[in-house]
């Protein structure tokens, strides 16, 4: 079953935290994409876009544009459990 996602917020320094429907809550350190895969290098790059994540609506992904995206199964299980 693949994780759904009830909510996201910003812990600045390129951080959210993330709550699931099941109660999980996780910190998720979004540096670590950012130092591995070239795409989310822009999160840095482009003033103002880590402030324009999105939650589709299946409530399975967070993205920031059609180029950079969290899978929610990625999130619960690397996430650092709150």
């Amino acid at each position: 079953m693949i994780p759904r996602i009830k909510s996201v917020n910003d812990r600045n320094d390129y951080k959210l935290e993330v709550l699931f429907d099941d109660g999980k809550r996780v910190l998720y350190d979004v540096k670590e994409d950012i130092n591995q895969i070239p795409d989310f290098k822009d999160l840095i790059a482009i003033d103002g876009l880590w402030k324009q994540f999105a939650l589709d609506e299946s409530r399975t992904c967070i993205y920031w544009n059609d180029r950079i995206d969290l899978a929610s199964d990625s999130v619960y299980e690397y996430g650092k459990e709150i």
